[in-house]
């Protein structure tokens, strides 16, 4: 079958022609093309290749005007992040051919990086990487922080300081580690001045993660490992979607690793690491790997999620088994000591067993309403730049679910979702650990998450303090500063006695992983070849006790009465004031 594809390929590339009825022929030869590649429920890679000629095939033919997109990459000290964030980029573009080329560069793609970082060495890195791009036809725009601070200059500072920051430079100098949110927000006067200079072409805004690539991980069959193609074309279908619709914004998911904090997975992977290690108990160090099958599971149950059901998930019943990465002939000691290895990675946002997998649908048949914008991938229209992230500076985590509930509440239908995840990759390969991650402190083997865990739990408690005030009408309509102040109390105590429920579970399960893993009967500790294994174990161990354990910081503040007092006061202001700060926001961006 893909032999005689190729070859319909290969005569209309021969023969082209610009009409309506040569475009409704390549667009059906697509659709064959694509249920070809997904059939059976996994991707059939030798067909990969002539699936994006069809692509290209058909930008030859178009004649109607498609969207630009201005791709801006919020990044923070990740350089390698972001190359292969770039480098994915142009692959993209490379194999799919959206837009076509004029004058060597890509007529329909923009990339503008939104620079937070504050090593030197970093913002020249980022800089460069911009101009290697242009260079390869990816015209690229880099945003600095004396590029960011000229735009602040032309903006009301005073009204907009829960919005875009202080606006300027911290007592050291630097103007970087604002935030994910405050960046973003800054992004939005650069995309302003740059929508003015697009004229008469449709416009749409795309933002990503620079630790995500535009390609999908999906599963293999009889256990040959992961791969991560470029087998969805991003740009036609959001094209399409937003072509034939009036949809204002529309988010996709990522896949891979986690969207979430290690504060939210810790319940789950302890599980699941005790699991692999009972396991490993009942195997002989010399026998076979045979951890390349794992289990089956459904996706979209944020199965990493240790409270899964505030999201309208079913926890999961059982733990997950690792899944083996390794390649060729190799034994269970072998597989231990790279997964021992692996374990450090938990702490900055990997989940090791419960990686999630691209499972195709097409994509213009998942279109639904939203709730939740994953700001790593999400797109708008022009008008769309009236949603800033909310509540920026207090710099919360699940700003973007937060600004989800609000979008809704304000144009409902026309905010989507729809199946066009990006692959998310935590971690760099060499490493194992991130280039940059707010919140998670290391130093000589021990990792503190107290911070994260802090703007976790209470980016929880403003997530669903929204929830509720949108359903009674916020932000359209403002609640009494009591109401909110009662919501916020409400919500507080209802996540303080989940994350305490969970907290004992964590406790046990400690309990239980130290008990297996120390135990003189298993055979790593009979060995000595096994020693840095299990000290990777113990060190795993060692850091998991410190974060979640008995004497955990974090939990020791998000129950401390003092420590809500005061974020209770940066809560509700942000909240009270957030319809001024939208209306003087919308009144700068007009």
């Amino acid at each position: 079958m893909s032999s005689q594809v190729t070859c319909r390929v290969a005569d209309q590339n021969a023969n082209p022609r610009g009409d309506e009825r040569a475009l409704a022929e390549q667009r059906a030869l697509i659709a064959t093309l694509e249920a070809q590649l997904w059939a059976g429920g996994t991707l059939d890679a030798a067909l990969l290749p002539t699936y994006q000629a069809a692509f290209r095939r058909l930008e030859q033919l178009r004649r109607a005007p498609c969207h630009k997109f201005i791709i801006v990459i919020a990044v923070a000290d990740r350089p390698q992040h972001l190359q292969a964030c770039l480098g994915s980029l142009l692959e993209q573009c490379q194999a799919f051919g959206y837009g076509g080329m004029e004058h060597g560069a890509w007529r329909n793609i923009a990339v503008l990086i939104a620079d937070d970082s504050r090593k030197a060495s970093s913002i020249a890195w980022h800089g460069e990487l911009a101009r290697y791009f242009t260079r390869q036809g990816l015209v690229t725009h880099h945003c600095g922080p004396d590029e960011q601070l000229e735009l602040l200059r032309s903006t009301p500072a005073a009204e907009l300081a829960r919005i875009l920051g202080a606006g300027a430079p911290d007592a050291e100098g630097s103007f970087g580690h604002k935030g994910q949110a405050v960046m973003r927000n800054i992004a939005h006067l650069k995309l302003r001045e740059m929508a003015a200079r697009e004229a008469g072409q449709p416009l749409l805004f795309y933002s990503v993660d620079s630790d995500q690539e535009f390609k999908v991980k999906v599963a293999t069959s009889q256990g040959h490992g992961d791969k991560e193609v470029c087998a969805v074309n991003f740009f036609h279908y959001l094209d399409e979607i937003f072509s034939r619709t009036d949809v204002e914004v529309l988010t996709g998911k990522v896949v891979g690793d986690p969207p979430v904090s290690p504060a939210v997975m810790a319940g789950n992977f302890l599980e699941d690491v005790t699991a692999f290690l009972q396991q490993m108990a009942e195997s002989s160090p010399d026998d076979a790997c045979r951890h390349h099958l794992a289990d089956a599971h459904a996706e979209g149950e944020a199965a990493y999620h240790d409270m899964a059901d505030l999201f309208g998930f079913r926890a999961a019943a059982a733990a997950y088994r690792y899944r083996c990465t390794l390649s060729g002939a190799h034994a269970e000691a072998d597989c231990f000591a790279h997964f021992a290895n692996r374990l450090g990675s938990f702490f900055y946002g990997e989940h090791p067993t419960r990686v999630s997998h691209y499972v195709y649908s097409g994509a213009p048949d998942t279109v639904q309403p939203a709730r939740t914008v994953y700001v790593g991938n999400y797109v708008f229209r022009p008008s769309g730049l009236r949603y800033f992230i909310p509540f920026a500076t207090l710099r919360l985590r699940m700003s973007g679910p937060t600004l989800g509930r609000i979008v809704k509440a304000e144009i409902g239908a026309r905010f989507v979702s729809a199946n066009l995840p990006m692959l998310h990759k935590r971690t760099v390969h060499s490493t194992g650990q991130a280039e940059f991650r707010p919140g998670v402190q290391a130093k000589a083997g021990t990792i503190d998450l107290h911070d994260e865990f802090e703007r976790q739990f209470h980016g929880d408690v403003m997530l669903f303090a929204i929830e509720r005030l949108t359903a009674a009408g916020f932000p359209l309509q403002a609640p009494a500063p009591a109401v909110i102040a009662a919501t916020l109390d409400a919500v507080r105590a209802e996540m303080q006695k989940k994350y305490n429920a969970q907290h004992a579970d964590i406790l046990a399960k400690l309990d239980r992983l130290r008990t297996l893993l120390r135990d003189p009967a298993h055979w790593w500790n009979r060995d000595a070849a096994q020693a840095a294994t299990v000290e990777a174990c113990q060190v795993f161990v060692a850091n998991a006790t410190r974060n979640f354990g008995e004497h955990s910081p974090g939990y020791a503040r998000i129950n401390a009465p003092e420590s809500w007092e005061k974020w209770r006061s940066g809560l509700l202001a942000a909240i009270v004031g957030y319809p001024a700060d939208s209306a003087a926001w919308r009144t700068m961006l007009a």
